[in-house]
This record gives C-alpha cells, sequence and structure tokens, in this order.
C-alpha cells in the first residue's frame, strides 16, 4: 500500500520534526443519544496518549497549563448546547459559558477569554434580508462581559480599506455558484479568527498591529484585518484579490502573519507568510502538484519553536510539519474520521514540558486506583 493511503504516521524524521503531542478533534455535529465525541492527543508516532470525550458538537479544543482542556462546540450546533466548556482529564465538565460560540476562541494572558460568536438581524445597510454577522466578546472567568464588538457597526471601514460596497451585491462573491452566493450574502463575513496580537516587532513600528488588538479572518470577502481594541475600529484589512477562503492567520514573533489560504476557487492550498507592514508574501508553501494539497475549507497552520510549520489539512484529515525548505518531515492521516464528521478543524502542536502536568497528573490517577 502506498504511504498516501496508509493511515496514522506516515513520514517520521525524528531529527528534523519537532518533539511534541499533537491535540485535534474531528468535527462532530451533536452525538447520538448515547454516543460522546472524541478529543485526541498523540505522540510523534500517532499513539494516543490521552483521549477526552464530549457529549455535544465539538470543534476546536485547547490544551490549558494545569491539563485541563477547553472545547467550543461547532458554529452550527443545538442553540440549547452552544459554547465553551472546560473538561478535566477525566472528561469532566468544570466550566461552561453558554453563548452562540463560532469558529474561534482566545485565552488570553489575563486569564480573560476572548471568544468569537454570531448573531442574526436585519441590517439594510449590509443587506436586504437577515444576515449573520460576526460579535466577538470579552469575559472573565467568572463570566463578566468586559468588552464586546460588534462587526456590522463597522462595515464602512470595510469599504474604506478594501473597496468592497455595501449593501452587498452577489457580485461581490465572483466565482462562486449561485446558490453559494445567497449564502455568502447572509453569511457576509464568515469571521474565524479572534486572536489578541502579543507583543510583536509591526506593533513596535505601526500601532495597527501593537498588542492587544484583535486579528480577524473574513472568510466571505477574503480578507483578514485588525481591531483597534480601544476604539474597536477596523484599523487594517488585506487580502481582497489574493487570499481565498482563509483561516487562522497568526501572528509570528518576527511581526509577520501565517496564513492558511485555502484557495476554495482556487483549487489548492497554500500556507504564505506575509509581512502586513509592507502587505507583501514573503514565503510560500504549496505542494507538487498543487491540485495534491487541496483543503477548500476549515485547515490552518502553526509555527513550531523549531522553525517549521505544522499544517492542518483539515478536509483530508491529514496532520503534516514542513520545513522552511518545504520538505514534510511528520505526516499524520487520521483514522478516525467517522460519517457525520467534517473534517479537522484545527490541531496543535504542544511541547514535552507543556504536556507533562496532564501526563504526570493522568499516571498519578492510575497509580492510585
Amino acid at each position: 500500500m502506498e504511504a498516501s493511503r496508509r493511515m496514522g504516521v506516515t513520514i517520521y524524521d525524528s531529527d528534523r520534526a519537532y518533539e511534541g503531542y499533537t491535540l485535534f478533534c474531528h468535527t462532530y455535529d451533536p452525538p447520538k443519544a448515547g454516543a460522546v465525541a472524541p478529543i485526541y492527543l498523540i505522540d510523534m508516532e500517532g499513539k494516543v496518549v490521552h483521549k477526552w470525550t464530549a457529549k455535544t458538537a465539538i470543534q476546536l479544543p485547547e490544551l490549558l497549563p494545569n491539563g485541563n482542556l477547553y472545547y467550543s462546540t461547532r458554529d452550527r450546533s443545538d442553540i440549547h448546547q452552544a459554547g465553551l466548556r472546560e473538561l478535566d482529564p477525566q472528561s469532566n465538565v468544570v466550566w461552561y459559558y453558554h453563548c452562540r460560540i463560532d469558529h474561534d476562541f482566545h485565552v488570553m494572558d489575563n486569564g480573560h477569554i476572548m471568544i468569537h460568536c454570531i448573531n442574526e438581524r436585519i441590517i439594510p445597510e449590509i443587506g436586504a434580508e437577515l444576515i449573520r454577522s460576526p460579535y466577538i466578546i470579552e469575559i472573565t472567568k467568572d463570566k463578566e462581559l468586559v468588552w464586546q464588538w460588534f462587526g456590522e457597526e463597522h462595515y464602512k471601514e470595510i469599504e474604506k480599506l478594501c473597496g468592497i460596497k455595501f449593501p452587498l451585491e452577489a457580485s461581490v462573491f465572483e466565482g462562486y455558484p449561485d446558490h453559494m452566493k445567497r449564502f455568502l450574502q447572509f453569511d457576509w463575513a464568515h469571521n474565524n479568527t479572534c486572536e489578541v496580537l502579543p507583543d510583536n516587532p509591526s506593533g513596535r513600528k505601526d500601532s495597527r498591529f501593537k498588542k492587544g488588538n484583535i486579528l480577524f479572518s473574513y472568510r466571505s470577502l477574503d480578507i483578514i484585518g485588525v481591531i483597534d481594541k480601544m476604539s474597536g475600529e477596523i484599523v487594517w484589512a488585506w487580502g481582497r484579490g489574493i487570499l481565498d477562503g482563509q483561516h487562522q492567520p497568526t501572528m509570528l514573533p518576527n511581526g509577520n502573519l501565517l496564513i492558511f489560504d485555502n484557495g476554495t476557487r482556487r483549487g489548492y492550498s497554500r500556507i504564505i507568510e506575509v509581512d502586513p507592514l509592507a502587505e507583501e508574501i514573503v514565503w510560500e508553501y504549496t505542494s507538487t502538484p498543487k491540485e495534491s494539497f487541496f483543503s477548500p475549507y476549515i485547515s490552518g497552520a502553526q509555527l513550531l519553536p523549531n522553525g517549521n510549520i505544522l499544517v492542518c489539512d483539515g478536509g483530508a484529515c491529514r496532520l503534516f510539519e514542513v520545513t522552511r525548505d518545504k520538505e514534510v518531515v511528520w505526516e499524520y492521516r487520521s483514522p478516525y474520521r467517522e460519517d457525520g464528521t467534517h473534517g479537522i478543524y484545527r490541531a496543535t502542536r504542544y511541547s514535552i514540558e507543556y504536556v507533562k502536568p496532564l501526563l504526570d497528573g493522568i499516571k498519578n490517577t492510575n497509580n492510585n486506583l
């Protein structure tokens, strides 16, 4: 059997891959009665070292330093179950915030949580009928709302920065089939990112990218941008005519942005690094042939401490690590795909040191049984 058709780890260059543990889940709708949705932590050889289970829809997990885990439901979840939950290593729900969470959340340095949500209203300035808009909130762990931002209040800034005219016409979504254009007029932004910017070289040169501002990604409009946290104004936006259905832009330590550019209409995906000050692509990864790496939806990329990049090829349920010289040094094909799941939305590699409290805690618990 060809390596590309095997499940589990199919490539592993132990000398060049970044040693750690990878967290992921398949995107699940609410499990059927009596069923659970699993979240996996695997080692470099693909062995499951720990598994959490959820009784709701799942989409995005994040491991906490104490060994607990946050996970979000997916955007189409039952509203009665929707939100952000914290699980302990035994999969007990120890904290829950009920909200219409959508695609992303960010745990801040002060312990607050930035959550991207959605709301639906009729706003004639954007569209003649019902539309879905991004709604970002910041809450404390005690569930106090300390900041909120409504995307529909900032469409004029998108007009100014990107030349997009509102109300949105179907022609804005050129290249999509007609039935998708109507949906995109409804889900006009489809934001999939709410990253709070860390201190970074670009932010020290240009206040638009300063620490504390919020990076977003409007997939429907093929743009990424930055919200000034203090004023709420969108102060930077880029990508129109270049990006194509992108996911997970993230600020790098060098002040550049790493982006999974899906290529939904283009027919192939790529990972790009963008200098936001010059608004130029400075590095790009595609496969050979280009069409062999193509996830038209979901997906993401993470810069690893050794300079490699972990790629979540979400539609194919494939995770791989690539060097800056564009060599694949680790590849994993998930054997856990099931009917009713929707690919792997995002994956994260954690260091051995970061995961140690979780594994030590599991070991001590097992020894006490």
